[in-house]
C-alpha cells in the first residue's frame, strides 16, 4: 500500500513538470508537515509562480496511480548506499523484486560495441561471484545486456537501471531480456510511465547504477563514454572500481587503461572480487 508521500510524488511526477530536486525538497517538507499536499503545493506555487502552477494543478488532480509501483527516498526499501550520492533519485519506479536493492550489488558496465573479450570476462566474473552479489547494469546493447543475461543464466540476481520508463523497451532487441528481469530480477527507473526517451536520461541513470553498487567493474570502454561516467561517479562516491586492462592503443581499451591510471583497481583475477 502506498503512503501519502509516495502517492503525492507519483502524481506530481506524472505531470512531467516537476524536477528531482523539487521532489527532494517536498520529501524534506514531509518530515515536519501535518498537511503534506497543502505544504507541497505552497512550496511549488511560491517557487514556480503564476502560470506553471496553474497548469500543474489540474494535471496533478487527474492522475491515477493505483497500478504504479514506486518507492521514495524515505521508503524502507530505499537503500542507504543510494541516499549517500549527489542528487539521489527522489522516486524510483520499479517492477520485480524490490528487496534486491538491499542486497550486496556489483555493477558491470562497458561499451555497447564491446568485443568477445568482454563477453568471456563477464561470464567468468559472474560464474565466480554469482552467490555473493546482485549484478547491476543498464540494459543497453553490448556489455549491459551480456551482464544481465549471464546473471540469469547462472541463476544469479540482477537489477536493470534503465534510462526510459518501465513500459518502454530500449533497445527493442532486449525486450525478452527486460521481461525476464521483470520476472526474475528487478527493473528500476526514475522516469514515469508515458515519459518520452531523451538522450540525457542515459548519463543521468549512470549515477543510480553507481549509487546502488558497492563495486563497479568496467570491461571495455572508449576514452569518453557512459561507462567512464559511471566509474568516475563511483570513484567520487568511494566505491571500489575495477577495470579490466586492455591492449595499449586499442580504442576499447583506452577507457579502462585510463581508469587504472586514475586509481581504479586492475582486475586480473576474478577471485579478487
Amino acid at each position: 500500500m502506498k503512503n501519502k508521500l509516495t502517492e503525492l510524488l507519483i502524481k506530481a511526477r506524472l505531470t512531467m513538470m516537476i524536477s528531482n530536486q523539487e521532489m527532494l525538497y517536498i520529501i524534506k517538507i514531509s518530515q515536519n508537515s501535518d498537511n503534506l499536499e497543502q505544504d507541497a503545493f505552497l512550496f511549488l506555487k511560491n517557487k514556480w509562480r503564476g502560470e506553471k502552477f496553474n497548469q500543474f494543478l489540474p494535471l496533478f488532480r487527474q492522475q491515477n496511480v493505483s497500478d504504479i509501483l514506486a518507492i521514495n527516498y524515505l521508503s524502507d526499501e530505499y537503500p542507504d548506499i543510494l541516499r549517500e550520492i549527489y542528487n539521489p533519485p527522489a522516486l524510483l519506479f520499479y517492477r520485480g523484486d524490490i528487496k534486491l536493492l538491499k542486497t550486496n550489488c556489483l555493477a558491470i558496465v562497458g561499451a555497447r560495441e564491446a568485443t568477445e573479450y568482454s563477453y568471456r570476462c563477464i561470464n567468468g566474473i559472474i560464474s565466480t561471484i554469482k552467490s555473493q552479489y546482485t549484478i547491476v547494469s543498464g540494459l543497453a546493447k553490448g556489455v549491459d545486456g551480456w551482464a544481465h543475461q549471464a546473471a540469469l543464466n547462472n541463476h544469479a540476481k540482477t537489477i536493470a537501471v534503465i534510462g526510459n520508463c518501465l513500459d518502454d523497451y530500449y533497445p527493442t532487441k532486449n525486450k525478452k531480456l527486460q521481461d525476464d528481469i521483470f520476472e526474475y530480477g528487478l527493473v528500476i527507473s526514475e522516469y514515469p510511465p508515458g515519459c518520452h526517451i531523451m538522450r540525457w536520461h542515459f548519463p543521468q541513470r549512470n549515477r543510480i547504477i553507481a549509487g546502488v553498487s558497492q563495486k563497479v567493474i568496467v570491461t571495455e570502454a572508449k576514452e569518453r563514454s557512459g561507462s567512464l561516467i559511471t566509474a568516475e561517479i563511483a570513484l567520487q562516491e568511494n566505491r571500489d572500481v575495477y577495470a579490466i586492462p586492455g591492449r595499449i592503443g586499442d580504442t576499447l581499451s583506452l577507457g579502462c587503461n585510463k581508469l587504472i591510471e586514475e586509481g581504479a583497481i586492475p582486475l586480473i583475477n576474478f577471485k579478487e572480487l
